[in-house]
């Protein structure tokens, strides 16, 4: 450490306790770290259901590291497995690949079982379950959290890095991470900048319960107006994530129900037959945003903080868990030799283990945006050779499973399954 014990609040001061920095802070302390989580939201309200509408594909990959972290008992109940994922690009949905255009995809966790020990392609879980398993491991860990409190302002010395919280309060150590989302204070103030843009575009969460048994498979539909895409939930309902333009995303949240239901239906399709939602509509804006830097003195970004990607692939949140992987075992292994874990030499080494990684991806989420979000017949005839032509290679769709799966590159020992 870079200073007596005594003089820090804590061995790490995460800003942010959502899913990916509750996360690292468990995994943290697993491996014998003190952390802290500061977070403006308290945890009980963070489980409401009004809070967070939304469901996240979980790589089989990230899922072993909350499996290695003792959270399995908490989420296992909540878990939907993919077991294959549909692709198809038309102008309307359909049950049937091929139905509406010889142009699909179809990934089977089969055909992947000899290299992934038998998991599905994901999991498919609603964020509340997540942060409610999360709240309990965080709760049973001891682990210090100062919530409702709000960072207004950080600095970083040659020795630690200081926390002003909105009430005066103040809190060093010798690293802060920000994970904090997008608008991070934390980033902020390390002087790290951003580049992305907006997509004109916001994502329409729904819940809805299905009259047909969905068997464990996820669609995705490219429609002219944006990615459809049903998610399995357990209990045989799904989570819509409907890309819309901002205008017509608005019009759509303040929908009267019986207008949001017909267009809802028109969208889905009649093959899971009748679909009612369940509980409130959210609307998400969608935009690339992705940090210069992911991490500097005394300061390390992870999350939304360090990249935020469009849902077309589902990979924002597991972007963030491999992270927290990558963080944790760098800090860990770095204490266990002595090493002080806030210098620039150990957190460069979490931000050279990411950076190839989280900008390759992102690219390619963009790439896809610009690709799939757009009704040019040219441009429909190229994706959907493209798509016609890796659906009919094995090997392709099996490192595309991989790649989805999060079980490719030099994966962190939490992603593995094994404990720090």
């Amino acid at each position: 450490m870079s200073g007596p014990a005594d003089t820090f609040s804590a061995d790490v001061i995460i800003a942010g306790a959502g899913m990916a920095g509750a996360t690292l802070a468990v995994a943290l302390h697993r491996g014998g770290l003190r952390p802290l989580l500061v977070d403006p939201v308290a945890f009980d309200a963070q489980l409401a259901p009004t809070f967070d509408g939304r469901a996240s594909a979980i790589a089989y990959a990230a899922y072993r590291q909350w499996r290695a972290l003792g959270l399995a008992d908490a989420l296992d109940p909540h878990a939907q497995r993919i077991e294959q994922i549909l692709v198809t690009d038309g102008r309307t949905p359909g049950a049937a690949a091929g139905a509406q255009t010889p142009y699909f995809l179809r990934f089977d966790s089969d055909e992947i079982a000899d290299r992934s020990e038998g998991e599905p392609l994901g999991y498919l879980l609603e964020n509340r379950r997540i942060r409610a398993a999360l709240a309990a491991a965080v709760q049973a860990e001891g682990i210090e959290v100062l919530a409702p409190a709000r960072v207004a302002g950080c600095r970083f010395t040659g020795r630690s890095g200081e926390v002003t919280l909105a009430d005066g309060r103040v809190l060093a150590a010798p690293l802060v991470v920000g994970a904090e989302g997008r608008g991070s204070v934390v980033r902020e103030a390390a002087g790290i900048g951003v580049i992305g843009w907006p997509y004109a575009q916001t994502g329409v969460v729904a819940t809805v319960r299905m009259d047909r048994p969905h068997e464990g498979v996820a669609h995705e539909y490219f429609l002219p107006g944006g990615p459809f895409a049903i998610l399995p939930l357990t209990d045989n309902r799904a989570s819509l994530v409907w890309t819309e333009s901002t205008a017509r995303g608005e019009a759509l949240k303040s929908a009267r129900p019986e207008v949001f239901q017909a267009h809802l239906e028109r969208r889905f399709g009649e093959f899971l037959g009748g679909v009612t939602v369940e509980g409130p509509v959210f609307t998400y804006p969608l935009s690339l945003q992705l940090a210069e830097r992911f991490a500097g003195p005394r300061v390390a970004l992870l999350g939304d903080a360090a990249h935020g990607v469009h849902p077309i692939a589902g990979q924002g949140l597991n972007l963030g868990l491999k992270g927290a992987a990558a963080l944790a075992e760098v800090l860990v292994d770095a204490a266990r030799l002595g090493e002080d874990i806030g210098s620039e030499v150990v957190l460069e080494r979490y931000a050279a283990w990411r950076r190839f990684d989280t900008v390759t991806l992102s690219a390619g989420m963009d790439a896809f945006v610009r690709l799939f979000s757009n009704d040019n017949p040219a441009v429909r005839l190229v994706r959907g050779l493209g798509m016609a032509a890796v659906n009919r290679v094995g090997p392709a769709r099996r490192f595309f499973m991989h790649e989805a799966g999060g079980a490719v590159g030099d994966l962190p020992r939490l992603l593995r399954g094994e404990t720090l």
